[in-house]
Order: C-alpha cells, then structure tokens, then sequence
C-alpha cells in the first residue's frame, strides 16, 4: 500500500519495487543535501540505506536541514537522521557511521554498498569518495551548491567519467567557500538534494537518461538549468584507481587524533600545532608550539618547515585540518596529524 502510487508507473511495477528493496545506497553527508536525499530514498523505499556524518546538529542548520528541530541541536547527525528515517519507513534499514568520511575508514565504510552519493561540502572528501568508487567501480551522485546555484551530476556510472575528469585536482590550496561564510538560501540544497535522488533512483531502476557525462547547472533566482557535457579522460580516470587502489589497500598509520590523543600531542617538545581556521575563530586554542595559520595561507607557511617535522593541525570541525593535512602529505611531510573531529569535540 505505501508504495502502491509508484509501483502503478509502467516503468516501476512490482519488479522495480523490488530493485528497490534490494539496494544498497550509501549517502556521504547528512546535512543540506542530505537530508532531502535520504527523506526521498527512503520514502520511495530503498531496502538499505548507509548514513555518514560526523558533524553536530547546530541551530543554524535548521533553515534548510529539515529532518532536525531544535531538540535536535547538539545531537550527531548521522545517529539523529538514522532515527527521524526510522520512523518516516521503518522498513528500510539504516547502516550508521557517526564520524567524518576520511581516507581511513573509506574501506570500511565503503563496502557492500551500490551507489555513492556525495552530499559533502569538503574538496578532499569528494576526491577521495571519487577516488575509492572508482576503484571498486560504484556510480557517484554529486552535487554542490553556492550561494543561489547549485550542479549535479553522475560519476563513474557504466565507466564514464569520473569527477577528476570533470575536476582536476588542485596542486595547491586554494580557500574553498562553504555556506558559514558565503551563505545559502535554504530551499537550494533541498532542490539539489531532490535532484540527487531522482538520479539515484533512476540508476536502480535502469530508467530514463542518467546525468552521467552532464553537469546539470540551476539558477534559483531564475529557475532555469542547463547542461553541459564533459567527456571521460582515462589519465583522470587512471590517476583516480590508483589513488583508489592505496587507499583500499594500505593499513594506514592512524592519522585522525582523539580529543585525548589530541591534547597529548600539544604536550609533547618539538611538535608544530598548526590552527589552520580563519584569525577571528573562536573558540581559542593557545600554546608555546600552536601557530595559527589560515588554511589558504598554510602552503606558503609550510615552505618554511622540515618535511620530518611531525606537525598536528586543527580547525573547527576536523574538514579544513584534513584539506591541510592530504596537501602537506602529497607535499612530502611524512608526520603528519589532525584534530578528527575539530577543536569542537574538546
């Protein structure tokens, strides 16, 4: 009966219900596009859903995250989302990873799953969920928003392009926007996050045309969309299943410190702590080896140091310090650690 409305469309039937059921999706994010993906996949009936976010539930999310309130606030999100998904389609089941997705828990996190959706708003993050999808070969659906604009589209869906074909990867750090200090219309990221699930549900149904290949572009000022294709480029796609591969494979040492782990380090002589947030964050984090170091200024910062040094950086929620500490790694730092969760979790 739930489901009746679909299952009456030619293209579904009882046959596509049962696709349905039978997949698998793992959503990499439960905030402004996440939620609207996870209350439409699991509404429509998707069999099993994996939730990753590592984040807070704060008031000022509550304008367009809309599966929290305001009892909610100070909750983890992914816990949180799995429990308000519960109760909206207690038939599906709800897999929950209540931490940031990072390159040490992609294996873990990643497996079993059929399709990958992307409701980050970190650069690192998406090459890495690129980069692990492409190496075991899961479709990615992407999207990202700014300001009034928002893009979608479908990566590593049948061996077609992937993100980095689309998005080559930086050499350095460049100051990456997010909706704190640029700000966002609240109906935009449920708009996109609709537009994610339709896509995801296409992919498990085998119907209509896929946005692999195509970056959907919406104007919510205008209400107009446009299309551009972008076509798959094999060193792009080459470079991402290696990447992929060593992540998969490696047994890493453990980067990501506790809170405890965390103050411990700050203790030891000789060891550089790099507060990579904006000069005015609060709240203050001082000692005889802390620095502060805003993130679009660190590349330069770090042409000063020994490439032995072993150096733990921090920001506010843990995405900044992993953005610091993937370019310190490629830049050749071999001691390299961050604050997991952000000077917040202390």
């Amino acid at each position: 009966m739930r489901y009746s409305r679909q299952i009456a469309l030619e293209e579904i039937g009882e046959v596509g219900q049962q696709k349905l059921l039978d997949a698998r999706v793992l959503v990499i994010g439960a905030g402004g596009l996440g939620c609207p993906v996870l209350q439409n996949l699991a509404a429509a009936g998707v069999g099993t859903i994996g939730i990753v976010d590592g984040d807070i539930i704060e008031e000022t999310n509550l304008h367009r995250q809309l599966l929290y309130t305001m009892n909610d606030c100070g909750k983890n999100k992914a816990e949180t989302a799995a429990q308000k998904i519960g109760i909206l389609n207690p038939e599906v089941d709800v897999v929950v990873y209540a931490n940031f997705f990072n390159a040490q828990n992609a294996a873990d996190i990643f497996q079993d799953y059929h399709i990958i959706v992307d409701c980050t708003d970190t650069i690192g993050a998406r090459y890495v969920i690129n980069d692990v999808a492409v190496a075991k070969r899961i479709p990615v659906v992407y999207a990202s928003i700014y300001k009034f604009e928002g893009q979608v589209s479908v990566f590593n869906y049948k061996n077609g392009p992937s993100y980095r074909c689309l998005f080559p990867e930086p050499t350095g750090l460049k100051k990456v926007s997010n909706c704190v200090s640029t700000g966002v219309l609240g109906v935009l990221p449920n708009i996109l996050g609709a537009f994610q699930a339709n896509e995801v549900l296409k992919i498990i149904l085998e119907i209509g045309d896929v946005l692999s290949g195509k970056l959907l572009i919406y104007d919510a000022l205008t209400c107009q969309t446009q299309t551009i294709g972008f076509s798959r480029n094999p060193k792009a796609i080459e470079k991402g299943f290696i990447h992929g591969t060593q992540i998969l494979n490696s047994k890493k040492a453990k980067e990501n410190l506790s809170s405890e782990e965390f103050i411990e380090k700050c203790k030891q002589s000789g060891i550089v702590v790099i507060d990579v947030r904006e000069t005015d964050e609060m709240p203050l984090f001082e000692g005889d080896n802390v620095v502060k170091i805003p993130l679009d200024s660190l590349e330069e910062y770090s042409k000063k140091l020994d490439k032995n040094q072993e150096i733990v950086l921090f920001c506010q929620t843990g995405q900044r310090s992993q953005m610091a500490l993937n370019y310190l790694k490629n830049a050749g730092f071999v001691g390299v650690f961050h604050l997991g969760k952000g000077i917040q979790s202390i």
